[in-house]
């Protein structure tokens, strides 16, 4: 097994996420078989019960893991399917490697539970007791050993769907050299640099030569001392990848060869670019890849490099011109980041459509008649993005701020028939605003919202925990059966009996008012195995009206949009019905012979080129 670490220096949000997942695409166009690690030195056991403010969308895999949005950019880019072990916390190692001593004191755990004080006190009490028998329990050797431990587990499970284990896999350690929190990491990467041995390892080094505008010269000092820090723990760069606004000087590289010691052949820039999609462009073109595979001694296993496909999607990308524009109405509109996967999605979909994607960003709140009579002009701004959109997206969410909005924002497409698109929440909505506005059920609400409503729509569901958050939701890969063959989204399934796709909720349409809600025109298409939990409805006298319960964005790909968001894109470009007919899939000549993707581009916010926070402009 081989082994690329990538790490980063003199700030966060650099691009390392993106970075591995262009040296691992590019390993892979070289023929070899590539998995991912992803290691998080936070004490959360996952991502599950963070704030999308402060670390992005939270992505949920097949096996029900809540992980770091960079597993999304992983999946993305390799076309894969990693587990939950593929993400690797402080509270992971410390609940795994402390496990035997807390069981041995016969406490009950209830699932979901982060028990991480716990180890920590009942190894004190035992030490207090004399149990370890004079032995000092340390991080170093024990918590350092599991890391390794679970660094090689995970290293040999395939992730492709083929038999037998990967060649590479790619590391990426999150946060910045010198953080507090990351030295256990680091101390036993530096363990397992040597127990791996020179040939197995190569440690790419992302950092930051930054460009004063003072003097307009590229400064080294910020990597050097960098890299100087690396050094000092343990770890040395074997190739520098370095962020920048423009290719860097040929008498920079020689600078920070001398002083990081790094031949000038392996470093290499990360200047910005258009789009992410062009970052492994970037890295084949500088030959980062022919310097990865000397130095893990692959060179006469791998072939050239052949990223056509990716290059010809790549071009398609850089020259659409007819824009679709679609509200985003949420509740987490001031980070982008929070909506990472539903952002990719709908690239996908667009790029396979000839769409130049415009994201008009739309607070839910701002809808809501309390803004009208507190902030008019942004009452007004929203209502005026909303009704210029050619589509309508309402995405997942917790909490009821903005919930009115959300339920304003669908009544409008659903009487304007403007495509809409409802994810998890937005299903739910969808629903409670049809038992409003045409059932007659004016306290109609979900009980997350409004506990003793005499309409429950959305009702919790049994098996949830109501005392512990973490994990105990309806999580991962389920199956939805379509109960109408011939409905829009069977067909955009490629006219599948079924679909698997992944979940992540906790309340549900409420069984007891399903009949009541079709007979009054709102159709339940698609449900689980049990056929009481509704997984996708559709208005069936509307363009496309679809919600769905599970989260459609998680297995998008480029190359492979999502079926659903497919859909929504194609109606809002007014060629749905082209790509019903066809089973999902978008037939539509390039310039470049190149054929657009089969269901499984620019994005703006508000027309204006954002950045999604990694350093790399979309």
């Amino acid at each position: 097994m081989k082994y690329v670490l990538v790490t980063g220096g003199v700030v966060s949000g650099l691009g390392k996420g993106v970075t591995a997942s262009s040296i691992g695409l590019l390993l892979q166009a070289c023929g070899l078989r590539v998995t991912s690690i992803k290691i998080d030195p936070y004490l959360n056991t996952d991502a599950g019960t963070m704030s999308p403010f402060e670390h992005g969308e939270v992505f949920v895999l097949d096996d029900g893991g809540e992980v770091d949005l960079d597993l999304g950019n992983y999946e993305r880019f390799l076309d894969s399917t990693l587990t939950r072990d593929n993400n690797i916390t402080t509270g992971k190692i410390y609940q795994v490697s402390l496990l035997p001593q807390y069981l041995s004191h016969n406490i009950i755990i209830k699932p979901g539970y982060n028990f991480l004080p716990l180890f920590l006190q009942s190894v004190i009490d035992k030490e207090r007791k004399g149990d370890y028998l004079g032995r000092t329990v340390q991080v170093v050797p024990h918590i350092t050993d599991a890391i390794q431990e679970w660094i090689e587990r995970v290293a040999n499970v395939p992730v492709d769907g083929k038999e037998g284990p990967p060649d590479v896999c790619v590391i990426e350690l999150g946060g910045t050299i010198g953080d507090i929190e990351s030295m256990p990491f680091i101390e036993a990467l530096g363990q397992f640099s040597y127990k791996v041995g020179p040939g197995n390892f190569c440690l790419v080094h992302v950092s930051l030569v930054p460009v004063l505008s003072v003097v307009g010269e590229q400064k080294t000092k910020p990597t050097q001392h960098s890299v100087r820090g690396l050094r000092s723990l343990g770890l040395t760069p074997n190739i520098l990848a370095c962020r920048s606004t423009k290719a860097l000087e040929d008498n920079v590289k020689t600078k920070l060869s001398q002083f990081c010691h790094v031949p000038e052949e392996n470093i290499v820039t990360l200047y910005d670019v258009p789009n992410i999609w062009h970052v492994p462009l970037l890295l084949r073109d500088q030959k980062a890849h022919e310097a990865i595979l000397k130095e893990l001694n692959l060179v006469g296993k791998a072939v050239e490099a052949d990223l056509a496909e990716w290059t010809a999607r790549t071009k398609i990308y850089d020259t659409l011109q007819d824009p679709v524009r679609i509200a985003m109405v949420g509740k987490y509109t001031g980070l982008t980041d929070s909506y990472l996967s539903v952002l990719k999605a709908l690239l996908h979909a667009s790029v396979a459509c000839h769409k130049k994607l415009v994201v008009e960003w739309v607070a839910a709140s701002d809808l809501e008649e309390i803004t009208a009579q507190e902030a008019p002009d942004v009452h007004k701004a929203a209502w005026d993005l909303l009704k210029g959109a050619d589509g309508i997206l309402v995405p997942g969410g917790f909490g009821d701020r903005g919930v009115q909005g959300k339920i304003l924002a669908t009544k409008y497409a659903r009487e304007n028939k403007v495509p809409f698109l409802g994810i998890c929440l937005g299903m739910q909505l969808a629903v409670v605003e049809f038992a409003r506005s045409i059932l007659g059920f004016d306290d109609a609400n979900s009980t997350e919202f409004e506990p003793e409503t005499s309409s429950p729509c959305v009702i919790f569901m049994p098996e949830g925990s109501t005392t512990h958050m973490g994990g105990t939701m309806r999580l991962g890969s389920r199956r939805t059966h379509f109960q109408v063959a011939d409905c829009k989204s069977a067909k955009l399934y490629g006219n599948a009996k079924f679909v698997d796709e992944r979940h992540r909720h906790r309340y549900e349409v409420n069984p007891d008012m399903i009949s009541e809600i079709e007979n009054a025109g709102l159709s339940f298409v698609g449900k689980d195995e049990t056929g009481r939990r509704m997984e996708i409805v559709e208005l069936p006298t509307h363009p496309y009206f679809v919600g769905v319960q599970f989260h459609p964005e998680f297995k998008s790909r480029p190359g492979k949009p999502s079926a659903l968001f497919l859909g929504l894109i194609a109606a809002a470009s007014g060629c749905l019905e082209s790509v019903l007919q066809t089973g999902g899939k978008v037939i539509k000549a390039s310039t470049n012979g190149v054929a657009n993707g089969t269901s499984t581009g620019k994005v703006y916010q508000n027309g204006n080129m954002y950045s999604n926070g990694n350093g790399f402009h979309h």
